[in-house]
């Protein structure tokens, strides 16, 4: 169900956060004292739209003189913000309705394209880390962090004339600790345990048995696109395996991405495929040889272990 999202109103007077810790490049310089001790929260005449899930404002409502501060309240486990003409800052409050209140949160944020004007923080009891620096150049990367870390703040970055400028993101709520499924940029290349393989069969977006056709490899995404044959769709969530063109020996194919550090290779061999899907795009999580898996699964089934069944056969 949508409905409408309430706006900041009043004028409580909320101080601006204190300067970020160290993130990537040079801190951005220190508010002067006059703005931190002037900010008021946004007007409750601002322009915007917005639903339970996505925020849609412009900055043109403010006035040039003011550093508004105004508070965006979103209550879905996936959505956007898109802030146009960006001025003073905004704070982000996720509040899903869609997860238990002690369950583990995951946030991850992808910036859209061509994203500028404002740069993204992480914040918690008034201090900031940069998460995405304004004007940041090549395509957009997913930032993830629990959402006990803080929650987003973004600043207009001051600009020259009032040239058409948008600022915002895509964000993504999950149960899951930031990992390899999550594509944090700490995510791990190492193999998986037999305990994270027989999970991830149980929870993952996708399960398929196949092979990996080709790699092509994205440096200005500091990605890799695997392009796979698959024998066998277990699951999926999406239409990420597709049925191969007549011709090309039947079965499925279809493209899973990881970090181009892992320095995945085409080879021969049968994996099981496993991974989430991540803001439109499958992520590959455990990918072992099929014939380990088979062992580990059954050694699981004979112990009563299996956390769910699938066929192996």
């Amino acid at each position: 169900m949508r409905g409408a999202a309430r706006a900041a109103g009043g004028r409580a007077g909320r101080r601006w956060p204190r300067s970020p810790a160290p993130g990537p490049g040079p801190p951005p310089p220190l508010l002067p004292l006059a703005v931190l001790l002037a900010v008021l929260l946004g007007g409750a005449d601002a322009q915007y739209s917005s639903d339970l899930c996505s925020w849609k404002g412009s900055g043109l409502t403010h006035e040039a003189h003011r550093k508004e501060v105004e508070q965006v309240y979103l209550r879905c486990s996936a959505g956007s913000v898109e802030w146009m003409y960006p001025t003073g800052a905004l704070i982000v409050n996720l509040r899903p309705n869609t997860f238990a209140p002690s369950r583990h949160l995951t946030l991850c944020i992808k910036p859209l394209p061509d994203s500028s004007g404002a740069n993204i923080y992480l914040e918690k009891t008034g201090e900031l880390q940069l998460l995405v620096r304004d004007g940041e150049p090549g395509p957009g990367r997913a930032r993830c962090f629990g959402l006990e870390r803080g929650g987003l703040f973004v600043e207009a970055t001051p600009q020259q004339g009032i040239g058409r400028r948008s600022a915002g993101f895509q964000y993504e709520l999950s149960g899951r600790r930031p990992g390899r499924d999550l594509h944090a940029p700490s995510a791990p290349c190492r193999p998986c345990s037999d305990t994270e393989v027989l999970l991830a069969v149980c929870t993952s977006d996708f399960v398929v048995r196949g092979a990996i056709q080709n790699v092509t490899h994205e440096p200005e995404r500091q990605e890799s696109a695997i392009h796979l044959r698959v024998s066998r769709v277990y699951r999926q969530k999406s239409r990420v395996f597709r049925a191969a063109p007549e011709g090309e020996g039947g079965g499925w194919r279809g493209r899973v991405r990881t970090l181009l550090e892992c320095g995945v290779r085409p080879g021969p061999g049968d994996f099981l495929f496993t991974g989430h899907m991540h803001f439109g795009e499958a992520r590959l999580g455990c990918a072992p040889r099929f014939e380990d898996f088979r062992r580990v699964y059954r050694d699981a089934e004979g112990r009563g272990l299996n956390p769910c069944e699938m066929g192996v056969e």
